[in-house]
Order: C-alpha cells, then structure tokens, then sequence
C-alpha cells in the first residue's frame, strides 16, 4: 500500500472542496477547505523530488486545462489526469506527460454503461493507461457510481460484478467516497473494506482520511491491496491532520 498524492483544480487554483457542494456553486454555497496561492506546478514539482508517483490531476469543471498541463509537464509521466477526459482528447493529455487519464462520465450516458465508448477509450489510449473513476454515494445499500463531477447517479452500482467488468477495460481505478470527500471525518470503512476484497486491479482510495490513522486503517481493511489519497486533512492543503513528511515517510516504511 502507498499513499498517493492530489492536485485538485477549480477555476484554474489548486483547491480543496468538499465533493458533495459542488452542484451548490452556481448558488454560491460551495464548500471550499483550502486554495492555495502556489501553482499547480509547485506541488508537481514536490511530488517528484520526493518520489511520490500514480497520484491524480482532477480538473473540476472549465478553465483549469492550462494549470493541468503545467503540472504534468513538471512531472512527466509521475501523475494521470481526469476531468473532462474523452476518446477524442485523452492522447492530447497523454502527450503533455499524463502517465493515464482518468474517465467517468465520457462512458455514462443517461446512467448506464456505454460499452462503445469504454472501447473507443481503450483504443485510443490502451487499457493500461486508461484509469476509471468509480466514484460513488451511498443510496439505500449499495454504493452508485456517479457521474458529472459526483452529482448524478447511474444505474451502476460498485461490486463484485461490476469490478471485475470494469477491470476488463482499464488498468486502475481511482474511486472517491464522496459522501465524506473533504470531511475529514475519517473514511467510508464498508466501501474500503468493499473495494479490499473484490477489485481486482490496483485501485486507489479517496475520502475522508483525517490522520496516520486513518492511513492505517484503509491498510487494513484493504487488505493491503489499495492505496490511498489524503485532501484536506494534509498540511500542505492548510491541513492540520497529517503532514506531507510524515505520508512520505509512510510509503518509506512501506518500501515504496
């Protein structure tokens, strides 16, 4: 297990947001933990000095494709990209240093799978580099994946079944609980537990992680076999639950 490192965009900053206020925005109640006054770039810079590959770029909504190139042009090949991705661009993100780009939406429509364009996706750029975001919220009790920067629900729901349908077509999955994204109120335990038992790819965690502990504890009921992200909990995002040198050191011990 390693931890992974983020680049959140918003409106061309570096930001922290809690996931599920993002449909508020136009109403002016987004929630914003942090933004950062450092360009993309310095912490794509940092996470190479320090080693720290496969973390992710999401470009949340228009007007952050300039900071997103500018970071994976400081990191070539050490950070994937997602956010808009589709068939028809995700060779240009590609050549600006995207080790994958990472895809949601372009392969939902009207909530249901639209196995055409997973494949066109995968021809484009090949299974190996294409990452899907399963993204989800909990909705009686299952976990739909959803889609349009976390706001709509599929049909789809994370399980066994569909894990092992979805990793027929890509090579990692990146998979947020949006429910406590931005929280910092300690993770989604049955969805770790979840993802540790049936996927069968390298999968990466998001959501809620407030401390080592927490760290720890998707380790755990991951079985060890996924890593994890850290937001707003991190001191470099104006966090207060756990520095950057110490999730360093933690994929140190962890022989990474």
């Amino acid at each position: 297990m390693k931890f992974r490192p983020c680049i959140d965009l918003h409106h061309g900053r570096v930001k922290q947001i809690v996931g599920s206020t993002l449909s508020d925005e136009q109403q002016g109640r987004l929630t914003t933990n942090f933004a950062s006054d450092q360009p993309a770039s310095h912490y794509a810079a940092m996470y190479r000095h320090d080693g720290l590959y496969g973390g992710h770029v999401i470009m949340l909504g228009p007007g952050n494709e300039a900071a997103a190139a500018g970071a994976l042009q400081a990191f070539p090949g050490g950070l994937q990209v997602g956010g808009g991705i589709t068939a028809g661009n995700a060779a240009h993100w590609l050549d600006q240093g995207a080790s994958a780009v990472i895809v949601t939406s372009a392969v939902f429509k009207d909530g249901v799978v639209h196995e055409d364009r997973l494949n066109e996706l995968v021809r484009a750029v090949g299974r190996e580099r294409l990452v899907l975001d399963l993204s989800c919220r909990k909705r009686g009790d299952a976990y739909y994946i959803v889609t349009d920067r976390w706001q709509k629900f599929t049909q789809v729901t994370v399980s066994e079944q569909s894990l092992e349908y979805f990793a027929n077509h890509c090579g990692e999955f990146l998979i947020h609980a949006v429910d406590v994204e931005g929280k910092c109120a300690g993770i989604e335990e049955e969805l770790t537990a979840l993802l540790g038992r049936f996927s069968p790819i390298p999968t990466t965690y998001a959501g809620g992680v407030k401390n080592l502990a927490d760290l720890y504890r998707v380790k755990e009921l991951g079985l060890n076999r996924l890593d994890a992200t850290i937001g707003s909990a991190l001191d470099i995002f104006g966090g207060a639950g756990v520095t950057y040198a110490e999730a360093v050191a933690f994929n140190r011990q962890e022989g990474c």
